[in-house]
């Protein structure tokens, strides 16, 4: 055993409770090694059968994962302890945390209108004005508007959507790299995640094909400021994915644009390109406030129907004040000038930081969106060298599943007259750990 964690239990439900508790707490890290199964039995006074049935609950959740010979090791992303960046070391410049910046944010003010009261809210969960505004927001780019939803922000409706579609077991084709959360989500419903590599139009069609092929139920992606890689799909990589899924009417394609307003690439979405089973959902955190947890989704009616029933056995209703809040920085003339100016200055931001790299020879991914993606062959030297220097950017672990190493930097509050310095630092990381493209 690879750590001096005691598992402890004298039944499976106990002998489950003990690793998930190591895993919480950090005392079984990501791949390190269980016991045996016999040996563990024998070790703990129970019966192999014991042992192994825990294993296999704690494979179904996604805190574990067995590797053949290799044994069972904690997961890579184990579903109770989520692939969450470190704290950014006081007095570094954070350029980790992916968050846009404050300055271009629209003040938050809750509506005074609403008064404490009963309201139908299971009868009447979505404001019509809010609704038509979604229609105007999203049909505006060609997505179809005649099925719309609302929810408690991306993660929650595609939590919501993929337990209501899928089963423990089933596999999701899933950007790589990707999105950490999203990653971490499908281990979490005890999802099979195959990888399916990304370039700056997005995903790979020949990929697509290979995990359609294995059997995926659906499929996640984002189409355009793709994170982390900063891909956008371009109509003839759409035309090309869209075809590929046709072939597979059952797959369900949840698409989502979580930078949609303040992404430089216009939205070429599969929704209305004949793929059957589909869902396109936006969120407002990146251009109105990340403490709006709220996210508009237009669907297949058959999505539609299956996310609202399980909303309407949970949650039940998004917050009316939230919705009211939303409502009123949607169709504000003033927010709408401050979100386009935000978006003219995170393509600046990003283009900047781009740029000055080439300068010194160090390609970099990130044709949309506020994030650059910049391939190393050691992202501790690089993570590390740049922080001696006074930068923290993320490494590129908790977003990859199979695609080679890299580090994120997120540009959105990076101001154009520093790119030229973190450019250089960067060049000089890369020198000091030998990690340069290729050698």
């Amino acid at each position: 055993m690879a750590t001096q964690y005691e598992i402890s239990g004298t039944t499976a439900k106990g002998i489950t409770r003990s690793v998930e508790r190591g895993v919480s707490e950090g005392m079984l890290a990501p791949g390190a090694a269980l016991p045996p199964v016999r040996r563990l039995a024998e070790e703990l006074g129970v019966s192999p059968g014991t042992v192994a049935t825990a294993y296999k609950e704690l494979r179904r959740r996604g805190i574990v994962v067995t590797l053949g010979r290799g044994g069972t090791v904690v997961a890579e992303a184990p579903s109770v302890a989520s692939r969450r960046p470190p704290k950014v070391p006081e007095g570094l410049r954070d350029l980790a945390g992916g968050h846009p910046d404050p300055a271009l944010l629209p003040a938050l003010a809750p509506p005074s209108r609403l008064s404490p009261g009963v309201r139908p809210h299971r009868s009447a969960p979505r404001l019509p004005r809010l609704e038509d505004a979604v229609r105007d927001w999203m049909g505006a780019d060609g997505v179809p508007v005649e099925h719309v939803t609302f929810a408690h922000g991306t993660l929650d409706f595609v939590a919501r959507v993929l337990s209501a579609e899928l089963r423990p077991g089933d596999a999701v084709a899933m950007e790589d790299p990707g999105y950490h959360h999203l990653l971490d989500l499908v281990a979490a419903l005890g999802l099979r995640a195959v990888p399916v590599a990304v370039d700056d139009k997005g995903m790979r069609p020949e990929e697509l094909r290979s995990a359609l092929r294995a059997g995926v139920r659906a499929v996640v992606l984002s189409p355009r400021a793709q994170n982390p890689y900063g891909g956008a799909l371009s109509a003839a990589r759409r035309d090309a994915l869209a075809e590929a899924l046709r072939e597979a009417p059952e797959v369900l394609v949840l698409e989502n644009d979580h930078a949609s307003d303040v992404s430089d690439a216009p939205l070429r979405s599969l929704s209305g390109a004949g793929v059957a089973r589909w869902a396109h959902v936006r969120t407002v955190s990146k251009f109105l406030g990340t403490d709006l947890r709220w996210a508009a989704a237009a669907c297949d009616p058959v999505t539609l129907a299956r996310h609202d029933g399980r909303l309407l056995l949970t949650s039940g209703w998004v917050s009316h004040l939230l919705q009211e809040t939303v409502h009123g920085l949607l169709t504000d003339s003033g927010t709408s000038a401050l979100v386009a100016r935000a978006r003219v200055q995170y393509a600046l931001r990003r283009t900047a930081l781009a740029e000055a790299l080439a300068g010194h020879g160090v390609p970099a991914h990130g044709a949309s969106g506020m994030n650059l993606w910049v391939p190393v062959r050691d992202e501790s030297a690089v993570v590390n060298g740049l922080r001696s220097r006074g930068w923290w950017v993320a490494a590129g672990a908790r977003f990859r599943l199979a695609s080679e190493p890299g580090v994120r930097i997120s540009t959105a509050a990076l101001q154009p007259a520093e790119a030229p310095r973190l450019a250089s630092d960067f060049a000089a990381v890369l020198g000091e750990s030998e990690a340069t493209y290729g050698g």
